[in-house]
Parts: C-alpha cells; structure tokens; sequence
C-alpha cells in the first residue's frame, strides 16, 4: 500500500479543524407551526402584557375580601366572555378559571369555600386581597424578551410563541444533507445478493442519524468506483444540499476516488484521524460547500458521523452546545485495546445509585464491520492512545449517547 500523503490528526485537531470551517446557515422566516426543534435567530419579546387583565385561576366567586357575611350574587363571568359585571360591598359574581375578574372584586373564594342559597354565597374560609387571583403582567410583562435568540424551540416555546401571537418566526433552517455511498460491491437492500455484493447500510444508517441530528437527510443513491461516476454524482448533489456526505472509497486502495476529488476540486483540510474506528475520516470544502467522506465499513461510518460530522451540522443549525455529555465509567471487565490509536468502544453505561458511580460493558466483538455492536450501546468508550489494556475496574471516559 502507497503511504499516505495526509498527516494523522489527533481526534481533538480534527475536530476543532472543522469546526473553525463550519459557520451557521443562513436564517429563514417560518411559521411557528414549523418551527419545532429548531434554533431562534432573533430575540422574541411581548407586544402586551401576560395576562392584559386580572384573571380567575380557580372556578368561584369574586368577592371584596374586606366585606363580612353572605354575600349577595349580582351576576356571572365566564371564561371566553366579558360581560358588565360590577361587584359592589356585600355582592359578589361567580366567575369560571381563566375567566377576567369584574371591576370591584379583589378577590377569588373557592366554589368549595362556599355556600349558595337563595341568591346568596356564604364565605366558609378567610379572604385575603389577590387571593387566586393572576394580575395584569403576572406571566409576561409589557416588552419583555421572553425567548432569546439561540434558543431551542422545544413544545414550550412553541406555546410561547403561540401566546405570544408570534405566528412566524426567524430561526436557523435545518441542513439539507446529500448522502451517499461508494462502491462497486453494493447492492439496494431489496435486491438478491450475487458472489461479492453486499447490501448498502451506511446511506440508511446516515440518513437516521442526519434526521436524529436535526438534518434532513437527502438521498443520492450509491455511486460506483470510477472517479468520472463520483464527480458527476458530486457535481449533481452539491448545488442540492448545505453539506454532502459520502461513505467508502477513503482507504489508499487503487479504486478510491473520494480524497483525490476533494482535493482537486477544493480544499481538503482532514485526510486521516487517530482514531479507531475511522482512521480515514475526511473532510473538505467543495464549492463553498462541506464535503464529509467517512469510511465504508459500517462501524466506521457511524462511529465517525457521532466523532465528526454531528457537531458540525448542530452548529450549522445555529446550536451552541455540539458536544454529547461525557462521564466517568468503571469497567466491569477487561478490555483489549491497542496503545497506537484512541479507540471508540461501543458500549451500555448503566448508573449504580448505591455506590453513586456509572458502570460500563462493551457491546462484545468490536470490529468495524460488526454493525451489531451499535445495537443497544448507549456509549462509545473513550480508550486513549498511548496505553494498552484496560483491566476490569479501570475508570475511562465514555461519550453518553443517550439518556443513562
């Protein structure tokens, strides 16, 4: 094999490399209907207080607190209505939840506070001014920023903004991410496999996880092992989508195209990691655009979307927090690990609350082709370079890759 012309980047250079090349897109003006998941480009504030009047929180009578004895019933508030209702000393109105307070009340009594008969509520607890009442501005005050720019529009906000009446809004779009594979082995997954063929995972694994990332995924099929293919291909997608993603044809074989494309066509700023899996991780910029090419054996590939790409498109979505959170795991067995490289173990992180300390098992055999390690692991294990095996007991640094 032909040595390598890339240099090998430790995983933390490349990463800040492609950071420093990566800059939120553009924003957009969308509905809030539309706006689910992603980032606020602009501070939001009210136009009017929240509520614009005093509000009942519970069903009952509006009352005067500093009157005494039964009070005598002059009329009704519902909620959704707004009727000329004045209570007086002595007199009180039934008003629903959520329903405005009538012009003399300064009070809400609990319908299960009270007695009725005859026109008539009796008090049966004490009264105090503001009691289950929500003053004008109690939520929101007049001109208050209520949802800063980078913020995530989660069902909340979304409710926010509907309150608000902000019916669109700017905010950071999602990346369109082109995807590919390369090579000539691959076959759709719902065709017969013939002697040398493989079925294509990696473009239906990368598409799950662009969409998990808040991308959306855009599919360009596979491209064979021919470099006339690939840039054709390439040339289709690029002006298509914000980032293109391709996996295979990285490796120092005589058929892989993907590192002399990018470097002929653009600027290629990472050629190789020191990482495992995915020592050929590539990235570059082409037409202006983000080119990343991951490995093609499965593992690989994921492995290097969570090292590598998935902070990128968070920050182009306009996120600021693009790292997974990282805690201290106990090994519960022993662990091979080759000192040349930072290994990525798949892994289950488990907490144990009696001794306050996370616990961790790899997800057995883990090679790079062995998609199945992926499955159930909620972790990658961090392994660092320089040091060999890890004994059962070691504590070592694990990537959460979902909720422990």
């Amino acid at each position: 094999m032909p040595e390598s012309p890339y240099p090998m980047l430790p995983v933390p250079e490349a990463q800040a490399i492609i950071l420093q090349q990566i800059s939120p897109l553009p924003p957009v003006t969308v509905s809030f209907t539309e706006a689910y998941g992603l980032v606020l480009a602009e501070d939001v504030s009210a136009d009017a207080p929240i509520p614009e009047y005093p509000t009942a929180t519970v069903d009952g009578f509006a009352v005067r607190a500093a009157d005494e004895g039964a009070r005598k019933i002059v009329g009704e508030q519902m909620a959704g209505d707004f009727a000329a209702v004045r209570v007086g000393a002595g007199e009180a109105a039934r008003v629903t939840t959520g329903a405005p307070i009538p012009d003399g009340a300064d009070a809400m009594v609990m319908i299960e506070d009270t007695i009725e008969r005859e026109g008539m509520v009796e008090i049966t607890a004490p009264v105090s001014v503001g009691d289950n009442i929500r003053p004008v501005g109690n939520d929101v005050s007049a001109g208050q920023m209520v949802l800063p720019a980078g913020a995530i529009l989660h069902p909340p906000e979304i409710g926010l903004l509907a309150t608000l009446g902000k019916t669109s809004v700017r905010v950071f779009p999602r990346p369109k991410v082109g995807i590919m594979s390369t090579g000539d082995e691959l076959v759709e997954p719902n065709e017969p496999l013939s002697p040398g063929k493989i079925r294509d995972a990696n473009r239906f694994s990368l598409m799950g996880v662009v969409r998990e990332t808040g991308g959306n995924p855009v599919d360009f099929g596979m491209v064979r092992d021919e470099p006339g293919g690939l840039a054709a291909l390439v040339e289709r997608a690029l002006p298509q989508v914000d980032v293109l993603l391709t996996s295979g044809g990285v490796s120092m074989g005589q058929r892989d195209f993907v590192k002399p494309y990018i470097a002929e066509h653009g600027t290629l700023f990472v050629g190789r990691v020191n990482a495992k899996p995915g020592k050929p991780v590539t990235f570059g910029i082409v037409h202006g655009k983000p080119f990343f090419a991951l490995p093609g054996n499965p593992v690989s590939s994921l492995v290097g979307f969570e090292n590598f790409v998935r902070s990128a498109l968070l920050k182009m979505a306009g996120h600021t927090r693009l790292e997974r959170p990282r805690r201290n795991v106990i090994l519960e067995h022993d662990i091979r690990h080759s000192p040349d490289r930072v290994e990525f173990q798949r892994a289950t992180v488990t907490f144990d609350a009696a001794s306050g300390t996370y616990r961790a098992r790899n997800t057995g055999g883990q090679g790079s082709a062995r998609l199945l390690s992926l499955h159930g692991a909620n972790a990658l294990l961090v392994l660092p370079d320089g040091q060999s095996d890890f004994p059962a007991g070691s504590t070592v640094e694990a990537i959460l890759l979902a909720k422990v």
